[in-house]
């Protein structure tokens, strides 16, 4: 399978039906309370301070999504990755997170960070295999139990 990424806007309703499956596949499988959703000010992730990127299928059909936010001068934010059931098991995240790594450096960044949940084991070994290091909370996310930095750049 064939997978294209690329730069859409926050608002699309393409990035909306991703998002909106997101939030809803959060919910149904979060662990530790009630799922209290943040979405990022669609605002916030264009350039010249963040980017909202579409993976997509052969066919067109969007299948993940991953957003990058300014957290400050050269460090910024990973939030709502998301891959679809039909891309998953296809390296769709893997593909996804570089291109938000890439993208991250073009902008200026020397750092990307991100917090997740210990629930999401798929995810967590997504970012330990793509050289995320642990470290101390930097927001106070109350989904979040794990948060994680890696150089770039």
């Amino acid at each position: 399978m064939s997978i294209r990424i690329e730069h859409e806007p926050a608002d699309s309703p393409a990035a909306q039906g991703l998002l909106e499956a997101y939030f809803a596949d959060r919910a149904m499988t979060f662990v530790g309370g009630p799922y209290r959703p943040k979405p990022a000010d669609p605002s916030t992730l264009r350039a010249p301070d963040g980017a909202f990127l579409v993976a997509r299928a052969e066919d067109g059909a969007a299948i993940g999504c991953g957003a990058l936010r300014r957290l400050g001068p050269a460090r910024f934010e990973v939030k709502h990755l998301y891959v679809a059931p039909a891309g998953r098991g296809r390296g769709t995240g893997a593909a996804l997170l570089r291109a938000l790594e890439e993208e991250a450096v073009r902008l200026g960044a020397d750092e990307v960070v991100l917090d997740t949940n210990r629930s999401l084991e798929a995810a967590n070994g997504l970012y330990a295999s793509r050289g995320y290091e642990a470290i101390e909370p930097y927001n106070d996310n109350p989904n979040a139990t794990s948060w994680f930095r890696k150089p770039v750049g």
